[in-house]
This record gives structure tokens, sequence and C-alpha cells, in this order.
């Protein structure tokens, strides 16, 4: 039996642009559940699934609906980072970036509250491989689960953080897109995780509308004016909403930014009582997908912090012999700086290197650029992080398996290869890479993280 909505949160929703009770309660209990994925377009492409594709997420370049929920443990695209399991209402993050931000500059992107890495793939997969993505979460676990979602995804241009909003007021006037998906109530998400209406509370959402603005206010120093600021919760209330669009205006030096979209979509403008401020709902009832809200705006000219900060220190460089070997592992070599970092060598874009080793001086990276892997004696020991990137060049033998010997590489067992191959190669599945193995007289060696591991028989 569906659980009921909490009756205070239907009593303050009345007054609300575009919700209607009775849809909106019936699809809550309607069981019913939307999947949706996103591919990765630098590793796939959707003709390559195994399951069945019901349409495209119409305001998604690279989102599709399922017909069902397959299981995404037991698929080795899932884990080669092919594509991305998403909520489809939180893709219409791509239209508000694409109106509002101009794709073909080279941008610095901040993804403020990231965990899992919906959001940050997404962002990825749209700016350019010059630009650069800090994708942050101040909790060490989610940091952890965010890192490893990031890896797979194969980009280069990609650093991981671990601190706390405050933190990035050390980079004063540094970002040209700030991305906050908010912690909030989390009501948009009561149809896909019912659990979550027993936590809902309305002294909670007021909690989360005073984190909310806390979190603001600590993140805006390091937005250039003129930059965008992009908010978004799975929040329905107005004080998690329309309400932090109005104390944004009023306290952050930011104006509003209108999107346009198909009316056809099901998505409900809205605008806020004190300041007229656009925002953009989604209910169930009304779209393919769940509750969400998100707003734009743009940080005012003329509020330039004006204090120039620079790297602390600078990490020790390959010498001539060393790069020589590691271009022979990199498609394009020459976009690159090579670095070694706690003994690895790691690999950034060559026009984001200053603003990386700026972020190492003053913030925690869990992960920065693509790990490459230690050079022993003039020889690379690869990598898993090159193994499965998308700059890898095709360097090493590569071995196709089947599904259920893909899926034993992924538990981390031992598998059988039927080769003459020796020495290090890449396991491959539908010609996507899942990582190293070292084949050896007798037997094979499985490189695949531990802490990775498909755990399920």
């Amino acid at each position: 039996m569906a659980k009921e909505i909490p009756v205070a949160l239907l009593a303050s929703l009345k007054d609300v642009e575009g919700f209607d009770e009775i849809p909106f309660v019936q699809t809550h209990q309607s069981g019913q559940q939307v999947v949706s994925i996103r591919i990765n377009p630098a590793k796939f492409d959707i003709g390559q699934v195994s399951f069945n594709v019901e349409a495209k997420v119409p305001w998604s370049s690279n989102g599709y609906y399922l017909t069902e929920r397959p299981s995404f443990t037991t698929d080795p695209l899932f884990h080669a980072g092919a594509y991305y399991v998403q909520e489809a209402s939180s893709m219409f993050l791509e239209e508000a970036i694409r109106q509002s931000c101009d794709l073909k500059q080279t941008l610095r992107v901040l993804d403020l509250c990231a965990a899992p890495g919906g959001k940050s793939t997404l962002v990825q997969s749209l700016i350019s491989d010059e630009s650069l993505l800090v994708s942050n979460e101040v909790i060490k676990p989610r940091a952890n689960i965010l890192s490893e979602n990031m890896t797979k995804w194969g980009a280069a241009n990609v650093v991981v953080t671990n601190n706390d909003p405050i933190h990035f007021q050390r980079l004063p006037d540094f970002f040209d897109l700030i991305v906050v998906d908010a912690p909030c109530s989390g009501s948009g998400l009561f149809r896909k995780d019912p659990d979550a209406i027993d936590e809902w509370s309305t002294s909670n959402v007021e909690l989360c509308s005073q984190r909310q603005q806390r979190i603001l206010a600590d993140i805006m120093v390091s937005l250039k004016p003129g930059g965008v600021l992009i908010y978004s919760t799975c929040s329905y209330s107005k004080a998690e909403d329309e309400e932090i669009e109005d104390w944004l205006i009023e306290h952050q030096s930011v104006s509003n930014i209108r999107l346009l979209f198909n009316q056809e979509w099901g998505i409900v403008e809205t605008i806020s009582s004190k300041y007229k401020s656009y925002g953009y709902r989604f209910y169930p009832d009304k779209v393919k997908g769940e509750g969400f809200f998100i707003a734009v705006f743009k940080k005012q000219e003329g509020f330039t912090v004006s204090k120039e900060i620079k790297a602390k220190t600078k990490p020790t460089l390959l010498g001539k012999a060393q790069q020589e070997l590691i271009y022979t592992y990199i498609q394009q070599p020459d976009k690159y700086r090579f670095v070694f970092w706690q003994d690895e060598v790691l690999a950034f874009p060559a026009s984001m290197y200053e603003a990386i080793l700026l972020l190492q001086s003053v913030l925690y990276l869990k992960k920065a650029g693509v790990k490459i892997g230690s050079i022993i004696r003039n020889e690379l020991i690869p990598d898993h992080e090159w193994a499965i990137s998308s700059i890898a060049a095709t360097l090493l033998q590569k071995v196709e398996v089947e599904k259920e010997t893909a899926l034993q590489y992924l538990r981390r067992k031992d598998i059988e290869i039927n080769s003459d191959m020796k020495g290090w190669a890449i396991i491959t599945y539908l010609g996507i890479s899942l990582g190293l193995v070292k084949i050896l007289p007798g037997r094979i060696n499985n490189y695949y993280p531990k802490e990775w591991r498909i755990l399920n028989k």
C-alpha cells in the first residue's frame, strides 16, 4: 500500500503555480516508476544497449526513457561508464546551461553538491575538452562515490574535491558557472523513494531553507561577475524554491534569467512573489519524471573581489624521456600537461594546468585529471584510470570478452582467456574498455579496483 503524502505538504502547495492536488496524489499512489539513462557520448551509442528504449527525454541530447528497469548491476556497460542512470527531470540542467552559457568558450565550472555524479557527468559532456569541471562533495564517503563515477566517465578535464562550500571563498571570481543542486527536504522524490515521506516535516523544510541560504552565501564569492548560478532542488516547497530565488536577488547581487521551453513538455513556469523571478517546476503528474525545481541567475557586473591568488607549490614535471614514454599512451598528447603527483603521472588539459595547480593549493583534491600510471625503471605501469579514460591511445592489446567473463572480471575473480597474448592487456565488452589485466604463463592477473568490484553473484 502506497504511503500517504503529508497533509502539511499538500496544504502548503495549494497556491503554488501548477499544483493540482488530485492528479498529483494519484500519480504518487500509482506505484508507477520512470526509468531513464543518459549515455556518455565520448564512449557509447544508444544502439549498443541490450535493454528496451522507449523514447528520448525531450530536453536532453543524450537522455532516454526505458520501458522497464533492468539490472544495471549486471550490465558491464554500466560499470564502464558508458551511460549514467539519471532521473529525467534533472536532465533539464542541460537546457539551463545551453541557454545561459556560451559553451564554445573555455569555462571553469563548479558542481558544488555533486555526489553521486549525475549532474557532473551531464555538465562534462556539454563543456569543451579545454574547459574545467570541479565536482565537489562535502561528505567524505559520498566524495568517494563521486570520484569513482567521474573516473568511469573517463574525462581528463575533471577535478573532484571534498570541501565545505565556504572553502571556495579561497577562489574569488574563479568560476564562470556554478551549479548548486542543494540538499533539500526531498519531497520531489516521494514517488521514487516512498521512505523519504517518513523523513519529511515542515521543520525540516525550514532547516533546509536556512542551509540552502548558507551554502549560496558561502559560494557566491567564487563566481565571476557576469557568471551564471544555476540553483535546483528536488523539493516542492516554496521555502526551498521561489523564496530562495527572492533571497538570492535581495542579498547576492544577482539577476534572474528566464528560460525558453516547449510547452508540450509539461514544465510549469513560476514567478516568485517579491522579485518576480522565474523558476521551473516539474510535477510527476505533468512530466515524465520526478519532482524538480530549477532557476538560473547571473551575477551582476562590477562586484569583483580583486584579490589575486597564485598556486603555492609546483608539482614535479616529467623529464624528456619520461614524457616521450607517456606520449605513446595518449591520444593527441600535445593537448595535455603531465606531472608527477604522489609518484603517479597525471594528465590535465594544458589550458587548465595553472587553474588545477591553484585548486591543489587551496582545496582538498580527491581526484585530478586522469591517472596514467607510475614509471618504474623507464617502464610505465599503467593505471586503471588510464585504461578506461577517453584519452587513452590504442597501445595495449585488447581482449574482447562475453558478458559472463566481463562480470567475472568486474567481480575481480579469476578469468580465462583463450589467447596467445602476453603482458598487459585491456579487457573490453562490446568494444568498451573495462580495465586492465596482465597475462602471464599459466594465469591472468585481474587489476580491476578492489573497492569497485561487484559484490553480488
